[in-house]
């Protein structure tokens, strides 16, 4: 391989080197609806479910997230929503899309304040919708 091609290898890898350190804003925004909304390894179900795990991804501090839901299946069921027809969003944006999945919703309690959150839960299977970018998850919308 001559100079200039070696030039042009090192330059392309340290490009593909950037793109990993540097996630991208999608990447940044299908990682936070990991941890906001996905746990495949469990059911659910109770205020002690919802304590827990909004303690542990890190939604009370610094302050109680009202309302959040978490997805409990795989996340190759949870990708496949993607696929489906774009409907609108509560944005107006056209990058919604439906699906039926089981789901723990919780909701904070009266009188919670940070970092002592407080949550009822709500255990069911249920039509939900979320937002995809590149046929990736980006945000729970109902």
């Amino acid at each position: 391989m001559d100079m200039q091609g070696i030039r042009s290898l090192l330059l392309l890898l340290t490009l593909l080197g950037l793109c990993l350190v540097h996630p991208s804003s999608g990447d940044r925004r299908y990682q936070k609806f990991l941890r906001q909304h996905v746990d495949p390894d469990s059911d659910g179900g109770d205020a002690t479910y919802c304590n827990q795990m909004m303690h542990r991804r890190r939604m009370t501090i610094p302050r109680c997230k009202p309302v959040n839901t978490f997805i409990h299946e795989s996340i190759w069921n949870i990708n496949s929503i993607c696929h489906t027809t774009a409907i609108k969003c509560k944005n107006g944006q056209m990058n919604c899309h439906e699906g039926i999945m089981k789901v723990t919703d919780c909701r904070v309690t009266g009188g919670s304040t940070s970092p002592n959150c407080r949550y009822r839960a709500l255990a069911r299977t249920r039509h939900i919708v979320i937002a995809c970018d590149n046929l990736t998850p980006v945000h729970f919308d109902d």
